[in-house]
C-alpha cells in the first residue's frame, strides 16, 4: 500500500478517535451536562428532549422532573456511574412514607412498582429500606419498569445537594 494511502487512512480515523476521546472525557472526567438542552436516549422517561434549569430550586414538588448527579451505592460496583446525570421524576418528598411489601415499593400507599431482584448482568438488587423521607431528600422514579431509581437500595433517595437542576420536558 502506498504511503499516501496509509496517511489518508489514518487521517480518516482522526475524527472517530476525537469523538471517542470526547465521549470518554465526558464519562470519566466531567459527566455534568453543561448545555441547557438535554437528550434522554433511555426508556426511563417518556421524554426525549428537555430544557434544564440549572441550580437548586427552593423546593421540589411531587411530579417535578430533575437531573441529579448519581451518588448511590451502585457506584462501588459500577464506578462509571459516579456523578453521572440521571433524569427522573420526583415521586416522593420529605415527610412521605416509603413502605415495602416483598419487592413491591410504595410511597404513601401508592405503588411505585416492583424492585427487580437482579441487574441486567445478574448482580443482586435490594429494595429500598422502609423509611420516612427525611428533609432534603427525594424519592425519584423513571417511567419504565427497568429504570434504576429509588426503588433500589443501591440507588436510594436523592439528596438535594446532588440535584443539578429542574427539567422542563419539551417532547
Amino acid at each position: 500500500m502506498p504511503v499516501r494511502l496509509v496517511r489518508l487512512h489514518w487521517l480518516g480515523l482522526l475524527p472517530v478517535l476525537a469523538i471517542w476521546g470526547c465521549a470518554l472525557a465526558r464519562v470519566l472526567v466531567d459527566p455534568t451536562p453543561h448545555l441547557p438542552i438535554l437528550f434522554n436516549w433511555t426508556p426511563s422517561l417518556p421524554y426525549t428532549v428537555a430544557l434544564l434549569h440549572y441550580g437548586h430550586p427552593p423546593i421540589l414538588q411531587r411530579g417535578d422532573f430533575i437531573v441529579y448527579a448519581f451518588a448511590g451505592d451502585a457506584q462501588r460496583r459500577y464506578p462509571g456511574l459516579r456523578a453521572q446525570p440521571f433524569f427522573k421524576q420526583v415521586t416522593g418528598i420529605p415527610g412521605d412514607r416509603v413502605t415495602v411489601m416483598g419487592r413491591q415499593v410504595f410511597v404513601n400507599g401508592v405503588s411505585m412498582g416492583l424492585a427487580k431482584p437482579t441487574t441486567f448482568d445478574r448482580h443482586p438488587l435490594n429494595p429500598i429500606a422502609e423509611t420516612v423521607i427525611p428533609p432534603g431528600y427525594y424519592y425519584v422514579q423513571g417511567a419504565h419498569s427497568d429504570s434504576f431509581d429509588s426503588r433500589y437500595r443501591e440507588s436510594g433517595l436523592v439528596p438535594m445537594r446532588q440535584v443539578i437542576g429542574k427539567v422542563t420536558p419539551l417532547f
